[in-house]
């Protein structure tokens, strides 16, 4: 395939196409799943030049459209549901006194997002060869990945129960007094299983999302956020469990959606072909996978403490509780926003990782397009309706007048925050898609740490802006990201995308590389 003497084919409208992307395309007898359809239908429309360029476009942003909010509408529900367990077991937690909320707060955001975010970076590397493997019809090698992934993260998750065992003196070594962070090191001890559930669930839910299976994690997270409700309620409050007894129960809750999508993946007929077993042939090309896997948490990572060292620092400032307290409700509010964008992130991932594995190059320039101005309309939309109401959003978390002044002062940097971090996500997707996790890790570390902290700093306490100043910085941090990332997207040649594609799948399933078509 691909050798030198072979000639070039062509596809159904007659244009050369070289004998590697021929390949590509599934054969009629071939097996399909649902979204190949459709994906091969907008390829087709994206190819008919025997149609005005205007009515194509529009029917091919409708079909895309379409696939688009199949896979981020569930993606936004659960990503949204898995946010709403921690913060009502942080909540169950506070009604048990002061000391509680601080210490599962501190839980909560000093060590499991470190965790969570480790963990789920590292999942997303199973995303890439996923995806492509799906659009490629190499459907036997999906579960193959998804256990690498897994067997990858539960090594991983040892040593970060090393560090949850010893969180209480990590803490206090880190300024934090005594008292704090050993009722926080209780309530992280019972949060060790869910490092292990972790392990397993981000890889299943990469794995069924590669295959545009999204609607059952959202059934599954909604079910289990009802039973982990009643169960966080008779724990803490009935039987007496305090503290230990909510982390172990939201432990509890994420292996709950663990055993429920595996159920589902064994027993349903659309993993039927992606799903043959445990298989030993798992545990080759690990220390490969592992690189890949390293690249993407780095890249993820280097996203979330961004934001961590944004609130660190506010500390720091003049008036550090206003200013923390300003800057919480913001980042709150971001926070919850950016949960549409992840679940677009994900729908951008398996979007351009299906159609460049299909070898379906035009369409998967076409998505990119679509998604991120999907993401930016409805980014702009949330914003204007967050400046209209800038004078009274901070009364939604606290009623203290000079919070919410200082929030509206803040409020045009949040909007601007939320139409860049509608896009942000969207080009990490299709980064994640492509496989250029390696190269956004770069970008992440000269954007955010070589220019947005120092920036932030620069304005926040030399030229004494306070929290907007921090705030400032990060913003130039995250649009150079964006202006970066645009510019190597649009300067893509899909065609070798695809290739590039064809190459990583034959690499991770052992077999000698392929020649590249001739110029």
């Amino acid at each position: 395939m691909g050798s030198a003497g072979e000639a070039p084919c062509s596809d159904n409208n007659g244009k050369l196409q070289s004998p590697l992307l021929a390949s590509l395309q599934p054969s009629a007898g071939s097996a399909r799943h649902d979204g190949h359809g459709a994906s091969n239908e907008l390829e087709s429309i994206l190819n008919d030049d025997s149609v005005p360029w205007v009515r194509r476009m529009c029917a091919a942003t409708a079909v895309e459209t379409r696939m688009l909010l199949r896979l981020a509408a569930p993606a936004v529900l659960v990503y949204m549901i898995n946010y709403l367990m921690s913060m009502s077991t942080q909540i169950f937690s506070g009604h048990l006194g002061t000391l509680e909320l601080a210490a599962a707060s501190l839980g909560n955001t000093g060590i499991q997002v470190f965790a969570y975010g480790l963990m789920l970076g590292m999942g997303s590397a199973v995303e890439t060869l996923c995806g492509q493997a799906y659009g490629a019809n190499k459907f036997d090698m999906m579960g193959i990945y998804m256990q690498r992934s897994a067997i990858l993260l539960m090594a991983t998750g040892v040593p970060l129960a090393v560090l949850y065992i010893f969180s209480s003196r990590i803490l206090i070594l880190l300024g934090q007094s005594p008292e704090i962070a050993h009722a926080a090191a209780i309530f992280v001890y019972g949060l060790i299983p869910q490092i292990f559930a972790y392990a397993v669930i981000f890889p299943i839910q990469k794995f069924m999302q590669a295959q545009s299976i999204m609607a059952p994690s959202a059934y599954i997270s909604a079910g289990t956020l009802a039973v982990h409700l009643v169960l966080s309620y008779l724990v803490v409050y009935k039987f007496g469990l305090g503290l230990l007894g909510s982390s172990l129960m939201l432990s509890i809750s994420w292996w709950i959606i663990v055993v429920a999508h595996f159920v589902y993946i064994v027993n349903s007929s659309r993993c039927r072909l992606t799903w043959s077993g445990f298989s030993v042939q798992a545990f080759s090309g690990l220390p490969e996978f592992f690189k890949l896997s390293i690249s993407s948490a780095v890249m993820i990572c280097l996203e979330n403490w961004y934001f961590q060292i944004l609130v660190l620092a506010a500390g720091l400032l003049k008036d550090p509780e206003i200013a923390l307290a300003s800057l919480t409700v913001c980042m709150t509010i971001s926070g919850w926003v950016f949960m549409i964008s992840v679940g677009c992130n994900a729908a951008a991932s398996v979007r351009v990782s299906n159609e460049l594995g299909a070898g379906n190059p035009k369409s998967a320039a076409f998505s990119v397009v679509v998604v991120t101005m999907l993401t930016f309309i409805v980014s702009v939309i949330i914003s204007m309706v967050i400046l209209f109401f800038r004078d009274y959003i901070s009364y939604i978390y606290t009623g203290g007048e000079d919070v919410a002044a200082a929030v509206s002062k803040l409020t045009p940097l949040l909007a601007l925050t939320l139409i860049l971090n509608g896009i942000q996500p969207v080009l990490s997707g299709v980064a994640v898609g492509c496989g250029w996790q390696a190269f956004v890790a770069y970008v992440n570390v000269g954007c955010y740490y070589i220019v947005g902290v120092p920036l932030g700093c620069l304005l926040g306490f030399y030229f004494d802006l306070g929290a907007a100043g921090l705030w400032s910085g990060m913003i130039g941090g995250t649009l150079m990201q964006n202006i970066i990332l645009m510019w190597v997207i649009f300067r893509t040649d899909w065609n070798k995308e695809v290739v590039a594609a064809v190459e990583r799948l034959h690499k991770w399933e052992g077999k000698k590389p392929l020649l590249a078509p001739q110029e």
